[in-house]
């Protein structure tokens, strides 16, 4: 195995000596005693060879022969340090002190990246010693391949840290460069599971999540059967609307005022949507809605973005608007493109009420035999928990858009197999389930309300091909040219659909007490194949 030793401290530029490790005085001072012996030396050497009265002659004594050694071990001593460009660093400190020996790592398989040339250890060399920055690689090197690699490598060195656990090859770094993440070393593995098939108007889904917690899926797929034996569900997308909110800065309230009014007004509203618009071929204004704070004035814009998620769509057409805005208020001054009234990735009442994305209402009529056969409980036994849990429990703990058993579980596991923003599971996991019984009492509805889905089937990480996979297979991948904006809207009540069995079957488990039982046989390893699947 090929072992490289990484120093203690950074690989500057200067080159350093092979042999440093293994000195036993600082490398400072050692380099000092050979130079002041390569000094004394050529001088006694120049003063005997112009000695006319006894001339060095051999063969020689023993003084001549001292210094024409002292010469020759200082000369090879000093040409080593140039010999050896991927020397560790020097053991000594700035203060003279000795510090820890370096650390033996060993290296990368070479069969991952073909080995390193000498242009990549330079370039390496470089990233470690703060030379080139980090950032600049794929924009210096023209391969986000390589550049990646060798990041990976500089990493290690700098560090002192291997990281052979995090896999390299299989990812695509050209197509996540400007879209998905910077500066990447690799990638990190989940491993995805498939529920369903879920019955949703009239079309079955095989749900694919992302997860590491047991039980998630099987407990989704056991609501799926319970929902495709009763019939399916349906849905229904109440509004799509993105929503950015800038934040300006009047010079009163009573200006800002003005301009709250001015920005509402029906009559103006075409004119701002028209500049809104020229953004985007598929963006379109909607509504225009102001909150004052003293002579700070925030203004919800919210449109719609096709099938994008859209959040930069309606950036753009926020700042257009702000440009325009500033020709007739002058005095405006903007604080920020996003006030927090928007509002992204945090759970707010204005999302909860007012809605974000996608507004999604998903029902579904599970039959009283169904209950017993697949969900091992009774009809009022889930009716009384979820009033019980759900709704007093999560009142009671002063919930905001979390009267759920676990929507947020399902949203994050969908999210990220399908190329999502996993952060805004915030707000898009606010539901509210509900449960009562139906047709005298014998038979069960259900319903899921999600104000605030935010999807896109283009963008972000919808272009990695594993997340593009999961889109596919759920027919939505890409955008939908005949309909622009109808495979993110049909995401979103898959999403929805998808909570829905996961309220019905986790609430199905604490009802008949089975919760526990469940997460012991599949959150624990088993060597026993067939007994963990049975």
């Amino acid at each position: 195995m090929d072992v490289r030793r990484v120093g203690g401290g950074r690989i500057g530029a200067a080159r350093r000596a092979l042999t440093a490790g293994a000195l036993p005085l600082p490398m400072r001072i050692t380099n000092g005693l050979a130079m002041v012996s390569l000094v004394l030396s050529s001088c006694d050497l120049l003063r005997l060879f112009s000695f006319r009265e006894r001339p060095l002659r051999f063969p020689l004594g023993g003084r001549e022969f001292a210094t024409v050694v002292c010469q020759l071990a200082s000369v090879v001593y000093l040409l080593s340090l140039f010999a050896h460009p991927e020397a560790p660093a020097s053991d000594d400190g700035q203060d003279g002190s000795r510090r820890a020996p370096a650390a033996v790592l060993p290296a990368e398989p070479a069969s991952m990246h073909g080995g390193m040339e000498a242009d990549d250890e330079e370039i390496v060399a470089a990233v470690v010693s703060g030379a080139l920055p980090s950032h600049h690689l794929e924009s210096r090197l023209g391969d986000c391949r390589r550049a990646a690699r060798l990041r990976r490598e500089a990493l290690r060195r700098g560090t002192g840290r291997g990281v052979e656990g995090l896999p390299f090859e299989g990812m695509d770094y050209e197509a996540i460069l400007g879209q998905c993440c910077e500066m990447p070393v690799g990638y990190v593995q989940l491993p995805v599971g498939v529920a369903g098939p879920l019955l949703l108007d009239g079309r079955e889904y095989h749900v694919p999540m992302a997860t590491t917690e047991g039980c998630l899926v099987a407990s989704v797929n056991r609501g799926c059967r319970a929902i495709a034996a009763s019939g399916g569900a349906v849905s229904v997308l109440l509004r799509d609307a993105m929503s950015r909110a800038p934040v300006v800065k009047l010079p009163s309230a009573k200006r800002a005022a003005e301009l709250k009014a001015f920005a509402e007004a029906p009559a103006n509203f075409e004119s701002l949507s028209s500049v809104f618009n020229r953004s985007s071929r598929f963006g379109r204004l909607q509504d225009i809605r102001c909150a004052l704070a003293g002579r700070n004035l925030y203004m919800r814009f919210t449109c719609i973005t096709g099938d994008a998620m859209g959040m930069n769509m309606v950036s753009k057409g926020v700042e257009n608007v702000l440009g325009y805005l500033q020709n007739d208020f002058p005095d405006m001054d903007v604080i920020s493109v996003s006030g927090n009234y928007c509002s992204d990735k945090k759970l707010t009442a204005v999302n909860w009420i007012e809605g974000r994305g996608k507004s999604v209402v998903c029902e579904a009529t599970i039959k009283g035999d169904v209950v017993q056969k697949v969900l091992k409980t009774t009809v009022e036994k889930l009716v009384e928990l979820n009033i019980i849990k759900n709704l007093a429990g999560s009142a009671v703990a002063g919930a905001l858009g979390g009267f759920n058993a676990h929507a947020s579980n399902i949203v994050t596991a969908l999210f990220i197999a399908t190329g999502q923003d996993p952060a805004q599971n915030v707000e898009s996991s606010q539901c509210i389930t509900m449960l009562e019984t139906v047709n005298d009492g014998d038979d069960l509805h259900i319903s899921v309300t999600m104000p605030s889905i935010e999807v896109g089937t283009i963008g972000g990480g919808t272009c990695l091909a594993s997340q593009a996979a999961c889109l596919n297979l759920l027919g939505v991948k890409g955008s939908n040219h005949g309909s622009p904006g109808a495979n993110a809207k049909r995401l979103a009540t898959i999403v929805a659909g998808s909570v829905l069995a996961g309220e019905l079957s986790l609430l199905a488990a604490l009802a008949a007490g089975q919760l526990v039982k469940s997460h012991i046989k599949y959150n624990r390893s088993s060597k026993d194949i067939a007994k963990a699947a049975s």
